[in-house]
């Protein structure tokens, strides 16, 4: 679409407003709304200005920016009858009208162009793990600190529901009556399609009150807005039907986390450059790119898992990955390469690692520059030790990952030369802010500090 064909839907439609979306720093989209009067096609030219370092782009002298609406984004929401037009923004200089060096979506599609000379298209398929609940409460005060979750589904409800609950840590594909969620799926999975978002299947996940939405492989800058979507619409539906939705990757004790494994390879001339006859049918080219994901593993993590609560996910026992290595079909490595791809045009990665509470415009572009500096470098994964291994790898430390958000960040400041794309100044503001993260979750006492330590 462009700016005259976005204008005759807004007539066409009998729309009255216009939403524009634009993400924060952290990962979170603001909007703001414009009346049908306001908007013109001007708009796709001069943008709407805003207050950029509310949003984390900019200190506050210097936080005017501009926000421009991309007409390839465009759908129609509602609300309670209202008919929106919706559109994804990208963030501009006021000065000369540039893109902005800080924008997450801005520095997507930069790392995409910086990449031409390895990569025509870079195809993405993520996997969306999340929880649903029916009610939670959270408190931290001097005198309380409090977290309480609850779900009809839930194991520990079984004392009043009877048989139908998903047991703990029995989940995985289960289905109704045990599976009590698969109606809200079914509803979000509808509005995604009504929104142009593929979608590949969903099911039950492991845990208790867990499911997942998995897409196909599609281009990464529509993988990076489908996963800003596919969140707007999973809170949005779920709410209508009285549930809550969380992306967090250990929403709960000792049941099995959310990931957002995503599925990648690289075309140059229209051919998928990691089909090949190297180990597992992947091409030199394949194995290099894994060579570069494990081998910046640790850094890359400030930005494909920038929670605290992203490293209570990665614990041994739930699948998920502990060691920076790659093996065929294990779901304990950090790159898995799924042994069902037959199709040499599909011959992909599977990166395990990476979870949702990620910016996906700057988690992606920093997990697909590490991937490119293993090619540029020349990085074999396994003359750097990185694998293959096959076999339960939860009670080894072959190339741990990181632990803590703290030495990813510190990580991260050691090694940052591979985000070519990445300002500087980025890089260090996003390390202060995601340490002063930790440092806040750090000072809080935890419930099980008093079980250890009370009467001592």
């Amino acid at each position: 679409m462009d700016a005259s064909q976005i204008l005759k839907l807004v007539e066409q439609e009998g729309i009255n407003f216009i939403d524009l979306k634009v993400v924060d720093l952290w990962g979170r989209w603001r909007h703001v709304t414009l009346a049908k009067t306001n908007f013109s096609e001007k708009t796709f030219v001069e943008g709407v200005g805003f207050d950029a370092s509310n949003l984390g782009y900019a200190e506050v002298f210097s936080s005017d920016m501009v926000i421009i609406p991309d007409p390839n984004t465009a759908i129609i929401e509602e609300y309670n009858g209202e008919k929106v037009l919706s559109m994804i923004c990208d963030v501009y200089e006021v000065e000369n009208m540039t893109p902005c060096s800080h924008d997450p979506r801005t520095i997507l599609k930069k790392t995409l162009e910086s990449i031409k000379d390895i990569a025509d298209e870079v195809y993405l398929g993520p996997e969306y793990e999340f929880h649903i609940f029916e009610n939670v409460k959270y408190e931290v005060k001097t005198n309380k600190i409090s977290l309480e979750i609850d779900s009809s589904e839930a194991f520990w409800k079984s004392g009043e529901t009877g048989e139908y609950f998903v047991g703990r840590k029995k989940g995985y594909h289960r289905i109704p009556p045990f599976d009590k969620l698969m109606e809200v799926r079914n509803a979000i999975v509808k509005k995604l399609l009504e929104y142009g978002v593929p979608v590949k299947y969903h099911h039950h996940e492991v845990g208790t009150c867990q499911v997942e939405i998995e897409l196909p492989l599609i281009d990464a800058l529509k993988a990076a807005d489908y996963t800003m979507l596919v969140k707007h619409v999973a809170r949005l539906v779920s709410k209508e039907y009285g549930y809550l939705v969380t992306f967090m990757p250990k929403p709960l004790y000792d049941e099995a986390g959310n990931g957002m494994h995503v599925h990648q390879f690289l075309k140059k001339n229209g051919k998928n450059i990691f089909d090949g006859d190297k180990i597992y049918n992947l091409s030199q080219e394949a194995l290099y790119y894994i060579g570069g994901i494990l081998k910046n593993a640790p850094a890359l993590m400030a930005f494909t898992n920038p929670s605290t609560n992203s490293y209570r996910r990665l614990v041994p026992g739930f699948e998920a990955p502990t060691n920076a290595v790659f093996a065929l079909a294990n779901r304990t490595s950090a790159i898995r390469i799924p042994a069902y791809v037959k199709d040499p045009e599909k011959r992909r990665i599977e990166f395990r690692t990476i979870d949702a509470t990620c910016n996906p415009y700057l988690g992606f572009a920093a997990m697909i520059l590490a991937g490119v500096d293993g090619i540029r470098k020349k990085i074999d994964p396994t003359a750097e030790g990185f694998g293959p291994f096959e076999g339960d790898l939860y009670e080894k430390e072959v190339k741990p990952l990181p632990k803590s958000l703290e030495e990813s960040c510190n990580a991260l400041l050691s090694n940052n030369e591979f985000l070519t794309t990445f300002p500087k100044e980025l890089i260090k503001h996003w390390v202060n802010i995601k340490l002063s993260e930790e440092r806040q979750v750090n000072s809080i006492p935890h419930p099980k500090e008093f079980d250890l330590y009370f009467d001592v």
